[in-house]
């Protein structure tokens, strides 16, 4: 059986970095879809970008280490959620796009870790 494959000791340290910031993206995702329900039945965001800054801040700092560009992505999207001006549904758009764009980064850098880390697993035949 060829082709057995597992990650080296810093491969699997970067994936459970990637695998803790999409359950924190989720966990993102979660609440933007929450301010976007306020915002179609014409409430405001209210709490909505301070929620979203105390899941975000300590993801940012979690992923500086080792992906420091998709941290600053995140810090980005930290920026533009919490500063004032433009109406809330820009902002929930604004806020949509950012967490499809750390997503995507997230698993771009899944798939260089695998590439990258990738140690054969020698299999010998009974």
């Amino acid at each position: 059986m060829a082709g057995a494959v597992k990650l080296d000791g810093a491969g699997a340290q970067k994936m459970k970095t990637i695998e803790e910031a999409l359950h924190a993206m989720a966990t993102i995702n979660a609440i933007v879809e929450r301010g976007a329900v306020e915002v179609k039945s014409q409430r405001p965001l209210g709490v909505i970008p301070q929620q979203i800054k105390r899941v975000a801040i300590p993801l940012q700092g979690q992923l500086k280490g080792q992906f420091g560009l998709i941290a600053d992505q995140v810090a980005a999207f930290i920026l533009s959620t919490t500063r004032g001006g433009g109406g809330d549904q820009a902002k929930i758009r604004s806020m949509r796009e950012y967490v499809a764009q750390i997503r995507t980064a997230l698993d771009i850098a899944a798939n260089k870790v695998k590439e990258q880390h990738a140690v054969p697993i020698e299999i010998s035949p009974d």
